[in-house]
């Protein structure tokens, strides 16, 4: 027996979903060419979702995500900590570097979840809230990274960019709705077939819990 689903909710579900991929926004004759529907449809969608804040419709007519959708994401990161936590702790006590969770925020990089190994002497203090653009740094290119079908690489190292003799190793997660990213930082010498390897293990098992 098929499963009972709301077409309305399904449709407004994936009105959002087009004006977060569309940085300019789209009027509704596009938004309703992107969905197969008439514009009466959107028009009354666009509407309902308006008196929720969750979309804005600019003075030119084009229409973009709006300031509601902030206090929906505010509760979903400390879900995304409470998960993360204990791979990012058994990743870093693995390699004995700074472990983190990153998700994308716009066109930066966001630490949402930070773990610092236990065992060595010094490590690279991050911490939760620090932001980078995404085209910088190990966590903003592996998600840069999984933006790409049928990418080559599995994971991303980097060197020096975001602080002198940093090194970062970092890898996409794969979970359908979630642009993230888990790594480590360190300033000392990195194995990075080794560590590249922990940090895929981690994304795989971060990716199977959010899942």
């Amino acid at each position: 027996m098929p499963t009972e689903t709301s077409q309305t909710l399904d449709r407004g579900l994936r009105v959002l979903k087009e004006l977060a991929a569309a940085p300019d926004g789209l009027t509704i004759t596009e938004l309703a060419a992107r969905l197969g529907v008439n514009r009466t449809i959107v028009y009354r969608l666009v509407t309902t979702l308006e008196q929720h804040a969750l979309v804005r419709r600019e003075p030119g007519g084009r229409v973009q995500v709006g300031l509601g959708v902030l206090h929906i994401a505010s509760a979903v990161n400390p879900v995304l900590r409470e998960t993360a936590v204990p791979v990012l702790r058994e990743l870093a006590e693995a390699v004995g570097c700074t472990a983190h969770l990153t998700v994308a925020d716009g066109s930066q990089a966001l630490a949402v979840a930070v773990v610092e190994p236990t065992r060595t002497d010094f490590h690279v203090s991050y911490r939760v809230g620090t932001r980078h653009p995404l085209e910088q740094g190990a966590a903003g290119k592996a998600i840069l990274l999984g933006r790409q079908r049928g990418r080559r690489l599995p994971y991303v190292a980097t060197v020096g960019e975001l602080q002198a003799g940093a090194h970062g190793v970092a890898a996409p997660l794969g979970v359908a709705g979630l642009e993230a990213s888990v790594g480590v930082v360190t300033l000392g010498d990195v194995d990075e077939e080794a560590v590249g390897a922990a940090v895929l293990d981690a994304a795989r098992q971060l990716s199977d819990a959010l899942g």
